[in-house]
């Protein structure tokens, strides 16, 4: 571990210590680790998206969205390129409760029976697994999460009024730099295998379509030289994805704020139409997803906005941990594999906890 990286975690875990806000992140592909500690613990909201600072935006859009201002911050980072030291080792598996199972997949006929029924073409339904008794560390599990995921938006943010979140989300909400819009349909999940090509199933593909779809209907009359790529995997920690690239120039006359509106929630984590899908989700999921599928992200630093949807998380407390997550439910779902979905894409935070 370098000498810059090691102060800027001994920073981090002062702060934490001291139960100052904190967050930082290091983006996809990249090895600057960036933090933005903020000077005192007043609860900022932002619901115009015009200053420039890190944004914290829970999954219901009604709900105000946390902001930690560049004014009141101060701002470090550091280069992490790996650490030989950080070893992963196989954990022993937390057994998911017959209940847990049981609730999810009933809840996952019901939406089957509601898409049948036309309510909806698609609903993004999730469940958060705790584990308990846990003897916790936030600088080692922080470091495993950049050891094991590089191309994922990893992160920690912290609020002593609001709590303690960490994750490595592989989604783009968009970028904007300048006048310039770029962002991704991600959906369809698959456990990787070096040993197999990827194949997907129509269900998978038609999950995917529909993101897609969505994201491109509700931009096309506000942005212009709008581009969408052919849809293609790509791999996120121990799963695979399909994604699609969508770029597109904004004009003057449209806003940040109006484009995050029509963009959250995507189908991807909310599903299709997107009030309907909300309303399903809001009444039979059984519990508040918080943060989980929300956003965060740099606002407006030099010059360039980068959000990403808070998937791959987990919300820690004093004595448990909770471990969201979720899968995209369409008229093909089988109620058991969506539930092996989430058991799949909850290993990989136990898998960091050390």
């Amino acid at each position: 571990m370098n000498l810059q990286f090691s102060y800027l975690i001994d920073k981090i875990q002062i702060a934490f210590e001291q139960k100052k806000a904190f967050t930082v992140f290091r983006k996809p592909n990249e090895t600057i680790v960036k933090a933005q500690f903020l000077s005192d613990d007043e609860i900022i909201t932002t619901n115009d998206f015009k200053e420039s600072g890190f944004v914290f935006a829970p999954f219901d859009a009604k709900e105000p969205a946390i902001f930690f201002p560049l004014s009141k911050s101060e701002l470090f980072e550091s280069n992490f390129s790996g650490d030989k030291n950080i070893t992963i080792l196989p954990k022993t598996a937390i057994q998911n409760s017959l209940n847990d199972k049981n609730f999810h997949l009933n809840l996952v006929e019901k939406a089957i029976d509601a898409i049948n029924s036309n309510a909806f073409k698609k609903v993004v339904l999730s469940r958060k697994e705790e584990v308990e008794n846990l003897k916790f560390d936030l600088i080692k599990t922080y470091q495993s999460l950049l050891q094991n995921y590089p191309t994922a938006m990893v992160y920690c943010w912290f609020h002593p009024k609001v709590g303690l979140w960490m994750g490595a989300t592989p989604e783009l909400l968009c970028k904007v730099t300048s006048n310039h819009f770029s962002t991704v349909a991600l959906a369809g999940t698959q456990l990787a295998d070096e040993n197999k090509k990827v194949v997907w199933t129509k269900k998978e593909q038609i999950e995917q379509q529909l993101v897609t779809d969505f994201i491109v209907d509700e931009l096309k009359l506000d942005v212009q030289q709008l581009k969408v790529s052919s849809p293609y995997a790509v791999k996120a920690g121990h799963l695979w994805h399909i994604k699609t690239d969508i770029e597109a120039e904004i004009p003057e006359e449209s806003s940040l704020e109006k484009i995050i509106q029509k963009l959250h929630p995507t189908p991807a984590v909310c599903g299709f139409p997107k009030n309907l899908a909300k309303d399903f989700i809001l009444q039979n999921e059984n519990y508040n997803r918080e943060f989980y599928t929300g956003f965060l992200g740099e606002l407006h630093i030099n010059n360039n906005t980068e959000l990403f949807v808070n998937l791959r998380c987990m919300q820690i407390f004093d004595h448990s941990i909770f471990i969201y997550v979720g899968g995209g439910i369409t008229q093909d779902s089988n109620p058991e594999k969506e539930w092996e979905e989430t058991v799949a894409k909850a290993k990989t935070m136990k898998n960091v906890l050390l």
